[in-house]
């Protein structure tokens, strides 16, 4: 995407799925693991990096609620968005002995609910894929799997005992990449994400959402999370086709402002490709 050595933050350690996304969109670059997903939003807010990349979406479990949440900040914006292969694997301890439970990110373990189950394993959350393989590592846990990439494996020179033990093989997971600034250039191939939040009350969604289809607009993604103010009212994150300069665009945004008790910009990125 870029030519420039640039730092990009990610949550997680070395071998972590956003890294290898990093990795293949971004060759010319630094990527700086940290520990927390907040630790990235104030790393960009602060500029202490550049840009970051996070997951949003997978395509089997579903959305990443922190990610969601994050986005609220100021000065937060997406520049960018990244679809990536997950290709899990079952990773030990060279002198592993009969394993009983395995680590991994919660949406890892989900992903590989089936096969975790068929293997009479416990599931034991962990704060990153490759983390996990970390930990078990550091610990000589020898009855103890971790579930992460191949390079994961590598990194921390563990033993595969399985790869692709994802339960459906159209895995993919969706990142953001997110900086402060808020609006690239069109590409002719654009998607725009916004939040907003509306009053309490019967078919204020849907007078948004009708200001979408009078000017044809697809939506591609609709997501509602809580306020975490007032009980039951909600943001709701919403992905469109088109780039925030096109002038249909521009005067959807406009009307649904008018409608609305909060609303962010968060950007206009050049679409991913699978």
């Amino acid at each position: 995407m870029t030519s420039k050595r640039i730092r990009i933050a990610f949550q997680g350690e070395r071998g972590a799925y956003s890294e290898m996304a990093i990795m293949l969109n971004f060759p010319i670059s630094t990527a700086i693991p940290l520990k927390t997903f907040y630790d990235v939003f104030e790393n960009v807010k602060n500029n202490q990096n550049e840009i970051a990349v996070v997951p949003i979406e997978n395509s089997i479990e579903g959305s990443v609620s922190e990610t969601y949440d994050l986005l609220l900040q100021d000065k937060i914006h997406v520049s960018g968005e990244i679809f990536q292969r997950i290709n899990h694997c079952l990773i030990v301890n060279k002198d592993y002995k009969k394993i009983i439970n395995v680590y991994s990110h919660p949406q890892a373990l989900g992903q590989c609910r089936n096969y975790i189950q068929s293997k009479n394993l416990e599931p034991i959350p962990a704060f990153d894929t490759a983390g996990a393989v970390k930990f078990i590592k550091e610990n000589k846990m020898m009855k103890s799997a971790a579930i992460a990439s191949r390079r994961a494996a590598e990194i921390y020179e563990m033993e595969i005992l399985e790869e692709g033990i994802e339960d459906k093989k159209n895995n993919f997971t969706r990142f953001l990449v997110i900086s402060k600034d808020s609006i690239n250039k069109p590409s002719g191939k654009d998607r725009t994400s916004i939040i907003f939040a509306l009053e309490h009350k019967p078919g204020s969604l849907y007078h948004v959402l009708k200001e979408f289809s009078r000017k044809r607009i697809n939506l591609t993604r609709i997501e509602s999370r809580p306020t975490k103010e007032t009980p039951w009212e909600y943001y709701f994150y919403v992905d469109f086709d088109g780039h925030y300069n096109d002038e249909k665009v521009k005067l959807t945004l406009n009307r649904i402002k008018t409608q609305t008790k909060f609303f962010k910009l968060l950007g206009s990125y050049q679409k991913g490709v699978f």
